[in-house]
């Protein structure tokens, strides 16, 4: 079975997220657990912690479609002292925080080198840095987002995946969500029917099918092979709709919680609808 959502708005608090989701549909949905775009926020209060599980209760959301996305600010791989430890810092905060809420995935961007040290190094120490926020909590797994590869950002390439997950301790608590703009800007071909089987076969042979615990569901306005992270709403982009009905047919997705990120957020209730009846009976 498909769990369909999207990145719904938290505005007046997390609690207000599962409302949102159901409004549009959604079988699933993704939020932020605090303003993306600041380093601190207010911890949360212990009502919104009750409202938030009982909205989900109420509207018939099982936590395991229930993926947050952590802030932009943070970078688990950057290169410098300081740097590091206030993302590392605000990091554990964003898994504390779904471990308050009863949230069991955390969905973030893996780490950029800046291009001030080397790839490995760089991967190695978003290992580290997921390993430390694995230590002091429970029950969250870091789930690594594929990225378009823009600028100095990792996570593009499988391989990069693999290597961070190999240097994770606990390998039941991590796991990754490929975003279908980031595959194909970073040279996946999953527009063509071969392209695409021959992606998914890499995936596995390289990071492992077990591993994928979601999906952004996002078009795409640049090319193969770009790099650069630009999402379009479904069916409007290079992608088309054939791709997206070729994924809600896949079995291979089932049981995850598969996101939109589309630019139009007006359309969130329609395109789901509409995602839902491309699905073979």
């Amino acid at each position: 079975m498909k769990y369909i959502g999207a990145h719904v708005s938290a505005a007046g608090g997390v609690d207000n997220s599962p409302l949102n989701a159901s409004a549009i549909g959604a079988k699933a949905f993704s939020f932020f657990t605090k303003n993306q775009r600041q380093w601190a926020s207010a911890p949360l209060a212990p009502d919104t912690i009750k409202n938030f599980r009982d909205n989900c209760d109420k509207h018939g959301f099982s936590m395991k479609y229930v993926m947050p996305h952590d802030s932009y600010l943070i970078n688990l791989g950057h290169p410098g002292r300081d740097e590091l430890q206030k993302s590392r810092n605000a990091f554990l905060d964003e898994m504390q925080r779904c471990e308050q809420l009863g949230v069991v995935l955390l969905n973030f961007h893996p780490g950029s080198s800046l291009n001030l040290v080397d790839n490995e190094t760089c991967l190695f120490t978003i290992a580290q840095s997921i390993n430390m926020a694995l230590e002091s909590t429970n029950g969250v797994t870091a789930v690594i987002e594929n990225t378009a590869g823009q600028g100095s950002n990792l996570g593009y390439d499988f391989e990069h995946l693999k290597f961070i997950i190999d240097n994770v301790h606990d390998k039941s608590r991590v796991g990754v969500c490929l975003d279908t703009c980031h595959t194909y800007s970073a040279g996946y071909d999953i527009l063509t029917p071969e392209g695409y089987e021959e992606t998914f076969r890499l995936f596995n042979e390289i990071v492992g099918l077990g591993y994928l615990k979601g999906i952004h569901l996002n078009d795409t306005k640049k090319a193969l092979g770009s790099h650069v992270d630009r999402h379009e709403n479904i069916g409007k982009g290079l992608l088309g709709m054939e791709v997206f009905r070729r994924i809600v047919n896949d079995h291979r997705f089932d049981d995850i919680p598969i996101i939109l990120e589309t630019p139009d957020e007006t359309l969130w209730k329609q395109d789901i609808e509409l995602l839902y009846s491309l699905i073979e009976k």
